[in-house]
């Protein structure tokens, strides 16, 4: 039986080979410029395994890293349009309060003040004693 330890180079490797959902494209393509072949392509000679042509395969490798930074602020623009379609629907649901300093206020308690799974989630009451900016 294989430890935790061994399984961590694989789980990074499958990590750095899978496309992400934010880019489209594997961190490993990112930084190199092509995908990479996995195990299981090499073992069980798969087409592309079989089709392997090293002077062909050298003239995609340049064409590849020529474009390389075309693709790499593609997938910048991909993840950045994704952070604000997120950031969007956060702020959508979010619902303005305005505080006055008379007004008592409940914060919520963090994990570690929590006893249990059945310990009040807020804790206070705490008397408002200064607004600040943006209804903090």
């Amino acid at each position: 039986m294989e430890t935790w330890a061994e399984e961590v180079p694989k789980i990074v490797w499958a990590y750095h080979t899978t496309p992400q959902s934010t880019t489209k494209e594997t961190p490993f393509s990112l930084v190199y410029g092509s995908d990479a072949m996995i195990l299981v392509e090499i073992q069980k000679s798969s087409p592309r395994f079989q089709n392997f042509v090293a002077k062909e395969s050298n003239e995609e490798r340049r064409v590849n890293l020529d474009l390389l930074d075309v693709v790499r602020e593609e997938a910048r623009i991909k993840a950045k349009a994704l952070k604000r379609k997120v950031e969007n629907k956060h702020k959508s649901k979010l619902k303005p309060r305005q505080f006055q300093v008379v007004d008592f206020v409940m914060r919520k308690a963090h994990p570690y003040q929590l006893e249990n799974k059945l310990s009040p989630k807020w804790i206070g009451p705490f008397r408002v004693i200064e607004v600040l900016w943006n209804g903090a």
